[in-house]
C-alpha cells in the first residue's frame, strides 16, 4: 500500500501538472510539452536498468541471506546510474535539434518544446539516480520510506507548478523547473534513508565493486525492464507523430487523455512494484506455494481494480478532460481517446503483473518479450496497419488492440513457467 500511495501521489502530480499547463489555454504550449513526454519516459527507463535490475538481484540475494553482496550491489547500481546520467545529459544537449525533430516538433510548437527539453535534459542525472533507491529500499521492507521520499518531492512539485508557471510567468520553463526542484528533494531524502534506515544497503563508493557475474545478473533484468519505459517513449512518440497530421488539438488532447489514464495505470504499477520484492524473495527461497499465491493475488487485484476504476472514468471522461482546457475541440479529442484507452485497462493490469513477475524471477527472455510488446513492437505494427486501414480511428484503437495481444502473450508465458510442467518450478 505505501508503494501504491506513492504512485497515486505521482499520478496526482501528473494531473495537476497538465492542469496548470493547460490553464495557459495555449494549445501550442500544451502540445509542445506533450511532444517532450517521451523524454521523461526515456530517463525513467535508463534509471530502471539499475533500479529494477538491482532490486531484482538484491531481493533474491536477501532470500538467500547473502547480505553483504546485496549491499555492494546497491552501491554499484547507484554510482553506475550516476555515471549513466552524466553521459545521457551530454548527449541530450549535443543532439537537441535532432531529438526535437524525432519527437515531432513543428514550427508552432518548437519554441515551447525546446525550453522544456533543455531544462529536463539538465535534470537527467537527478531523475536517473532516483530510480535506484526508490526500488531497492523496498527490498528491505522500507516501502514506506521509499514512498515518503517520492511523495515529498512530488508534493513540492505540485505547489511549485502554479508558482513558477503563473507567479513567475515562466510557462513551459516553470513546469520543467518545478520537476527539477522536486527531484533534488526526492534524491536527498532517499539517499538519507538508504544511509540511516537500511540494514544492508548503502551507497559507499569504495564498496561498489562486485563480481562480473553479479553485474550480468543486474543487467539481464535491468535492460529488459528499462525497455518497458523505452517502449513507452517509442509508443508516445509514434502516437504524437501520427496525430500531429490531424492538428495540434489532437496532440494536446492525447496529452490530456494519457494523463487521466494514469489514474488507473499508476495504481496498477504500484501494486506490481509492491509485489516484486515478495516474488523475488520467495523465488530465491524456493517457496513454490507462497510464490504462486502471491502472483495469483497480484493478478486478481490488478485486473479487478482496473475494471472498476476504468468504468467510472469512462462515464465522466468529458467532464474530466474539460477540467484541463476550454477549447472544445481539444476536450472532445481527449475524452474520445480516453474512453478507447480505458476499455482495455484490465488487460494492461495483467500484462504488468506478468512483466514484473518475469523480472523478479530472473527470467530475462520472457521479461524482454513482455517489455517490447505493449507499446513497442506490437503497438508499432498495429498502429501502422490500423492507420492505413481506418485513418484517424485506426490510430486511436491501435493501443487497445496492442493491450489485448500483449496480455494474451503474457498469459501463455506464465503457464509455460508455472503450469503443471513449468520451467520455473522445474529449475528447482
Amino acid at each position: 500500500m505505501p508503494v501504491v500511495f506513492g504512485t497515486v501521489v505521482s499520478m496526482i502530480y501528473n494531473l495537476t501538472d497538465t492542469f496548470f499547463i493547460a490553464q495557459t489555454q495555449n494549445t501550442d504550449l500544451v502540445a509542445g510539452i506533450t511532444l517532450c513526454t517521451p523524454l521523461f519516459s526515456m530517463m525513467i527507463a535508463l534509471g530502471d536498468i539499475f533500479g529494477l535490475g538491482g532490486s531484482s538481484a538484491i531481493s533474491r540475494l536477501l532470500g538467500q541471506k547473502k547480505y553483504d553482496l546485496a549491499g555492494r550491489i546497491n552501491s554499484f547500481c547507484f554510482y553506475s546510474a550516476l555515471a549513466l546520467g552524466v553521459v545521457v545529459t551530454i548527449c541530450l544537449f549535443v543532439f537537441k535539434n535532432q531529438a526535437l525533430s524525432i519527437l515531432g516538433s513543428t514550427p508552432s510548437t518548437y519554441r515551447y518544446a525546446s525550453i522544456y527539453y533543455e531544462i529536463m535534459a539538465a535534470a537527467c542525472i537527478l531523475i536517473i539516480i532516483s530510480l535506484v533507491p526508490i526500488n531497492t529500499l523496498r527490498t528491505e521492507g522500507l516501502a514506506k520510506e521509499s514512498m515518503l521520499g517520492t511523495a515529498s518531492g512530488t508534493i513540492l512539485k505540485i505547489f511549485l507548478d502554479p508558482l513558477f508557471i503563473f507567479g513567475f510567468h515562466l510557462g513551459a520553463a516553470g513546469a520543467a523547473l518545478a520537476t527539477v526542484v522536486g527531484y533534488i528533494v526526492t534524491d536527498t531524502i532517499l539517499i538519507g534513508y538508504t544511509n540511516r534506515r537500511a540494514r544492508y544497503l548503502h551507497v559507499r563508493i569504495h564498496e561498489m565493486k562486485i563480481p562480473a557475474v553479479e553485474i550480468k545478473d543486474v543487467l539481464v533484468i535491468g535492460l529488459p525492464a528499462s525497455v518497458t519505459n523505452l517502449m513507452t517513449m517509442l509508443g508516445t512518440a509514434l502516437m504524437n507523430n501520427f496525430l500531429i497530421v490531424y492538428g495540434a488539438a489532437q496532440v494536446a488532447g492525447f496529452g490530456i487523455a494519457i494523463k487521466v489514464e494514469t489514474i488507473v495505470i499508476m495504481v496498477l504499477v504500484g501494486f506490481c512494484f509492491g509485489s516484486q520484492a515478495l516474488i523475488g524473495y520467495n523465488y530465491g527461497a524456493k517457496n513454490k506455494d507462497r510464490l504462486k499465491k502471491i502472483i495469483q493475488f497480484d493478478l486478481l487485484v490488478n485486473v479487478v481494480f482496473a475494471f472498476i476504476i476504468a468504468l467510472g472514468l469512462m462515464v465522466v471522461a468529458p467532464e474530466m478532460c474539460g477540467l484541463f482546457m476550454k477549447n472544445q475541440s481539444v476536450v472532445h479529442a481527449a475524452s474520445y481517446m480516453l474512453r478507447w484507452f480505458l476499455i482495455t485497462t484490465p488487460f494492461i493490469g495483467a500484462a504488468m503483473v506478468f512483466t514484473t513477475m518475469f523480472q523478479s524471477i530472473n527470467d530475462p527472455l520472457d521479461a524482454f518479450v513482455m517489455s517490447v510488446s505493449r507499446q513497442g513492437v506490437i503497438f508499432a505494427a498495429v498502429i501502422f496497419i490500423m492507420a492505413a486501414i481506418m485513418g484517424y480511428q485506426g490510430v486511436i484503437v491501435a493501443q487497445p488492440i496492442a493491450d489485448v495481444i500483449t496480455a494474451i502473450i503474457g498469459l501463455g508465458l506464465y503457464y509455460r513457467q508455472f503450469g503443471p510442467h513449468g520451467k520455473a518450478i522445474g529449475n528447482w
